[in-house]
């Protein structure tokens, strides 16, 4: 006996591959589909609406059928009820749990519905004992007995409005187009990026950097650090690396031991970044290396300085670690998280796992871009469910001076002390 139920999705289906991608699905997941209603815009502004009956060989692989074509924007037609069951013990959700997916969601609940709080793919969705309010929750997290949505039923996914176009020149470069590609005029990439770093400020948001080290190797940390004092970066996700090379490079002009002005390596250079990290361990932590006077420059100094957040999770390869890289990485998931409200943009920079990480913290709504010299990383992005990351191809010392130039007025590398 097959498993039948009807979804409807509306926007820019056909021109922006959504109802392609939507039918590869269901085929993917060993589904069928009939279209029942297919009502296609006349003009470019106008909105397609497409109904399309889902069948399955059982209920089970039905639902997830659903839920992943809700994160395309179908919802099912006759929405149903949110089923809510109690997670068995901590750390564990019901078998069916609805899995999230990083757009804004509603649930269907005394006889309306309700905002999710906190969209983040792949959680649960914790509804509040006295059913007024839900949010989603990693599965880490939960407790025994909290009330969790389970199956398809009563969940809404809300796409994400079209982009604005602001200008005339966003015609024939629309910045949210999405993709990846070395092809694109870099420049105009740079000045289009500034432009919403700006708008995104002048709205009272927060700008999150992630960072790998080779902002640093590259030289670009004067550029990170000029855009930090400027009000361009609240807000840091990096690991050991980026903060430990930094400190190295400030304390003794070198990355990997590698001279920073000269471009060749220096006698026992290689110790420098272990011996960073043991001054650093020394005074306690990267604040109070700052006030003791010992840490005088570089991108953590900027951001000591200026008051402004960074959270560092480490890795099983960390020398060290710095005083304050977390090394629990669950535990620097939460510290990830709660950086996390009030950022309106990211921008990630030469980090592929900590890339992935944010994107999966991060709500659709909230505009990314990936910048890297291997068009890998935003494309695994993408794939992961990061539909929103915009990727530039490029080498990252080369775009964080240009976006510096574009930023802070009168930047110079020679000219930051």
């Amino acid at each position: 006996m097959e498993h039948a139920k009807t979804v409807e999705l509306r926007g820019h289906l056909i021109d922006q591959g959504v109802f392609a991608r939507v039918m590869d699905d269901v085929l993917e997941y060993s589904g069928a589909y009939s279209i029942d209603r297919f009502d296609v815009g006349r003009h470019h502004t106008d909105e397609s609406y497409v109904q399309l009956t889902v069948s399955a060989e059982s209920n089970e692989l039905l639902e997830r059928i659903v839920m992943r074509l809700q994160t395309h924007g179908a919802n099912p037609l006759e929405p149903g009820v949110a089923t809510l069951k109690p997670a068995p013990r901590d750390g564990v959700f019901p078998e069916d749990f609805y899995s999230t997916t990083n757009f804004d969601t509603q649930i269907r609940l005394n006889g309306g519905w309700m905002d999710v709080e906190n969209s983040e793919m792949d959680c649960g969705i914790i509804v509040a004992e006295d059913r007024a309010s839900a949010r989603t929750l990693p599965v880490s997290d939960v407790k025994e007995g909290e009330l969790v949505v389970c199956g398809g039923e009563g969940v809404k996914v809300l796409p994400l409005p079209e982009p604005e176009r602001t200008s005339p020149e966003s015609s024939n470069f629309e910045f949210m187009s999405g993709g990846v590609s070395s092809e694109r005029p870099q420049a105009l990439q740079v000045r289009q990026i500034a432009e919403r770093m700006r708008e995104v400020k002048a709205r009272g948001e927060k700008i999150l950097w992630v960072g790998g080290p080779a902002i640093v190797h590259t030289g670009a940390g004067k550029a990170l650090e000029a855009l930090i004092n400027e009000g361009y970066a609240d807000v840091i996700f990096a690991g050991n690396a980026l903060a430990a090379h930094d400190i190295e490079s400030n304390l003794f002009g070198t990355s990997l031991g590698v001279d920073l002005d000269k471009g060749h390596g220096v006698p026992h250079g290689h110790e420098h970044h272990i011996r960073a990290i043991n001054k650093i361990r020394t005074c306690g932590s990267i604040a109070e290396a700052v006030e003791q006077g010992v840490l005088k420059g570089g991108i953590m100094h900027a951001m000591v300085k200026n008051g402004k957040e960074f959270v560092l999770v480490g890795s099983v390869r960390d020398d060290g670690p710095l005083p304050d890289v977390h090394t629990d990485v669950i535990e620097g998931q939460r510290a990830m998280r709660e950086a996390l409200p009030g950022v309106g943009f990211a921008i990630m920079v030469a980090t592929m796992l900590h890339s992935i990480a944010t994107g999966n913290l991060l709500p659709a709504k909230v505009p990314l871009v990936s910048v890297d010299i291997n068009p890998a990383t935003v494309t695994k992005l993408a794939d992961r469910g990061s539909a929103q990351a915009i990727g530039v191809i490029t080498d990252i010392g080369l775009f964080c001076e240009q976006l510096a130039g574009e930023l802070v007025t009168g930047y110079r590398r020679d000219q930051i002390v």
